[in-house]
């Protein structure tokens, strides 16, 4: 048995104050960095310690798999054993498999691991243009309508201000497809099961009777992201008792789409009259400057009232800059990244950059390759996305020989490409964005007259080769970024119809687009860029007015990152007789233009003048070979000028 007291040592004031709250409803508000994780391990372990509850009586409930082996983890520890730590869908599963057959002598149907195979020729039955979207958007509308325990013959009337991704009549009539298919089949999937379990409970008393008598003692983490169905089930499994501990932060609900809501960690004390409500408000994670500029969008976010205190060291201050044109943007924010790594010892797998939309993340594939700069994408590179991947495997039924612009313009045509559409849907803009990126790929690699199909599909995989598993920068979305945290944070495109998101008649809640940057921000430990560019259709985003940028609160750049505060012309006499050179010397080595150097080495170069090699050897894509190979030829033109 674990010493109580001894549970207890390291832990701060309110930490303190939630662990020793063992019986009763508790609501652990935590805001971004706070240890929550800590404190709930530290509490079931301080219930266990004092015999509140037994080990095994206890359930906690996690929203990943992930979390769960590591609330075990750190309990093992702690010195506890045999807490039962589940997800909801894990927790559901392993109770019906138990109570199902006994209770109502029917075997459990199997779980449906994808919905995609069930959902894929009921979209390509759609008209066109919404054959094409991807399967994962019509899935996440089912998800919704399920998570919200709707049917599909009251799918029409719950809709309210909710928009699916294609008109409602046909978004029904696929619900009532892949519903049909699940019958047929025997087979249920995550949702289904879950809802089983509420109705089996409601049906059969003797069945939750069983689970009460095992579980005595509930905890859930991330509570605010709990939605309807989630929040049935875990009714049942309390009943009219009232041991429950919940913790989360409401300034961090960013998953509404499916159903999440953090009315229930808001409301938790309407519910429970004499509920504890503990706040956790000292930070361990950032520095003071990064927490000073995320608790200045504190005002607008609303429900439980939390201003982050650091116990890290003081940092560099928040760099918030504007660029000229999004190729400025990359441009520097590469080179700030191999600043980082090359002059403040940050390692690559601890400098994430966040977008709010997969069709993000090609720029920088494209940029950290051409500059040797491994990276990682979290949510799926380039290559491997919907649109791209499904033009590739049609490009290989095409003559190899076939001019490439050609190809793809007729693949992507057959894909329902079109570019004066503004879709209406995440998943479908990232498809369009990438469908349009190819054709100009493809347009580029003609111009060059380099070969054919084959070629340019040669010349992709070489183009996009940087990325490694496990290694490298972080490329990923504001939603995937949830979680995690980074030494360094970069946050480009901060664009009104980009945060808040707005596509189509697709108009993201400004509430929880708020909620998205506040979470972006506070992934930074220490070194955080917020930047954005003036050369595009639509203004910088007006959650910058609430950051206080252009008022006398706003952070002064800092030296940490020279790259962002330099922004060299992208054209000009020198620029233009380089690209010349660079032309011509790649058209003698039989090799594309970039294998040489790229656009913004050249700008860089142009920029900075160099007058030896020595000089040439500090710019960002001059490695020792190419220094080698084209440092005579390059300053030559420079002092040429």
């Amino acid at each position: 048995m674990a010493d109580p007291a001894r549970i207890l040592d390291g832990l701060n004031d309110a930490q303190r104050e939630a662990a020793t709250v063992v019986r009763g409803p508790i609501a652990i508000v935590a805001g971004a960095g706070t240890g929550k994780t800590t404190t709930i391990t530290h509490r079931i372990a301080y219930q266990v310690a004092t015999d509140t509850f037994p080990s095994r009586s206890i359930l906690a409930v996690t929203f990943t798999e992930r979390a769960a082996r590591e609330l075990q983890t750190r309990l093992a520890a702690l010195g506890v054993d045999g807490v039962e730590a589940r997800t909801f869908h894990a927790a559901a599963l392993s109770q019906l498999r138990r109570l199902y057959a006994a209770h109502v002598g029917d075997p459990l149907p199997d779980v449906l691991d994808h919905k995609a195979p069930l959902i894929a020729s009921l979209a390509n039955a759609l008209p066109p243009p919404h054959r094409f979207l991807p399967r994962r958007e019509l899935a996440q509308e089912i998800e919704w309508a399920k998570n919200r325990m709707i049917a599909p013959d009251r799918y029409l009337e719950e809709l309210g201000d909710h928009d699916p991704p294609i008109p409602p009549e046909l978004m029904l009539r696929v619900f009532q497809g892949y519903e049909r298919r699940e019958q047929a089949m025997g087979r249920q999937d995550f949702e289904d099961m879950l809802q089983l379990a509420v109705r089996l409970f409601d049906e059969r008393p003797d069945a939750v009777e069983e689970v009460r008598e095992r579980f005595r003692a509930f905890t859930v983490d991330e509570f605010q992201d709990v939605n309807p169905l989630q929040m049935a089930l875990l009714d049942r499994w309390l009943g009219d008792r009232r041991d429950l501990c919940v913790v989360g932060d409401d300034y961090q609900t960013i998953y509404s789409f499916t159903g999440a809501s953090p009315g229930y960690l808001l409301g938790f004390g309407g519910r429970f009259g004499d509920a504890t409500i503990v706040r956790l408000e000292e930070n361990y994670r950032s520095s003071p400057e990064v927490l000073e500029l995320a608790n200045r969008l504190a005002p607008g976010l609303g429900g439980f009232s939390k201003r982050l205190r650091a116990t890290a060291p003081s940092g560099p201050a928040p760099v918030i800059e504007v660029v000229p044109d999004e190729p400025s943007e990359v441009a520097a924010i590469v080179q700030a990244v191999r600043g980082l790594r090359d002059e403040e010892g940050v390692p690559l797998e601890e400098i994430a950059v966040l977008y709010r939309i997969n069709a993000r993340s090609e720029p920088f594939e494209e940029a950290f390759a051409a500059g040797g700069i491994a990276y990682q994408v979290r949510d799926g590179a380039f290559l491997r996305r919907p649109g791209p991947r499904a033009v590739l495997q049609r490009l290989k039924r095409v003559e190899p020989a076939a001019p490439a612009a050609g190809a793809v313009i007729a693949v992507i045509d057959e894909l329902g490409f079109d570019p004066e559409r503004e879709p209406d849907a995440d998943d479908e803009a990232t498809r369009q964005a990438d469908l349009g990126r190819l054709r100009t790929l493809a347009a580029e690699f003609d111009e060059r007259q380099r070969g054919g199909v084959q070629a340019f599909v040669a010349e992709l995989t070489v183009r996009f080769a940087a990325e490694r598993s496990g290694r490298g920068v972080n490329l990923l979305t504001y939603h995937r970024a949830k979680g995690l945290e980074f030494e360094a944070v970069f946050l480009p495109r901060l664009l009104d119809g980009e945060l808040p998101f707005r596509s189509g008649r697709a108009r993201a809640e400004v509430a929880e687009e708020r909620r998205l940057l506040y979470v972006g921000i506070t992934r930074a430990r220490r070194y955080l860029f917020l930047t954005w560019s003036t050369g595009g259709k639509t203004g910088p985003s007006a959650f910058l007015a609430e950051l206080g940028v252009g008022t006398a609160r706003s952070p002064r750049p800092t030296a940490i990152a020279p790259a962002l505060q330099r922004f060299p012309a992208t054209s000009g006499p020198l620029v233009d007789r380089l690209k010349d050179w660079r032309r011509r010397r790649a058209k003698a080595d039989g090799v594309p233009a970039y294998v040489v150097f790229h656009d913004r080495t050249l700008v860089e170069i142009a920029s900075r003048q160099p007058k030896d090699r020595t000089e040439l050897a500090t710019i960002s894509g001059v490695g020792p070979t190419k220094l080698e190979r084209y440092g005579d030829e390059v300053l030559a033109v420079v002092g040429a000028v």
